[in-house]
């Protein structure tokens, strides 16, 4: 369901993994990244072929549905979570590790949070 060598999948895979204690797993045929808990799937589909599936803020959440490049990914998006389609425009990757860090920060353990607020 992806290549090593997709295009996005390097720079997404170097900021989660910059997450104290952060790992990859593939689940589903996807990378996930993980604080104990999945904060960010790298992901894919026939309308949108490269993207990142993660968990915003609940007050963020409304304003981000309003700019057409998120949209509710299959099944995580019942749940919650968004979907930011990659080849919408060109990615912006500071606003990409906003997006992980505040999904990291739901599922990360106190430690892992004072790790990355000491930074």
């Amino acid at each position: 369901m992806y290549d090593d060598d997709d295009p996005f999948l390097p720079e997404l895979r170097k900021l989660c993994l910059a997450l104290p204690e952060a790992v990859e797993k593939e689940s589903w045929g996807r990378p996930t990244f993980r604080a104990g808990k999945i904060f960010a799937i790298y992901a894919g589909d026939k309308e949108h072929p490269y993207g990142v599936v993660f968990k915003p803020d609940d007050d963020e959440k409304a304003a981000l549905v309003q700019d057409s490049r998120f949209y509710s990914p299959p099944y995580w998006g019942p749940f919650g979570w968004l979907a930011l389609d990659f080849s919408a425009a060109s990615v912006d990757w500071t606003e990409v590790a906003e997006l992980v860090e505040v999904s990291y920060r739901q599922v990360a353990l106190k430690r892992m949070l004072a790790m990355l607020d000491s930074r």
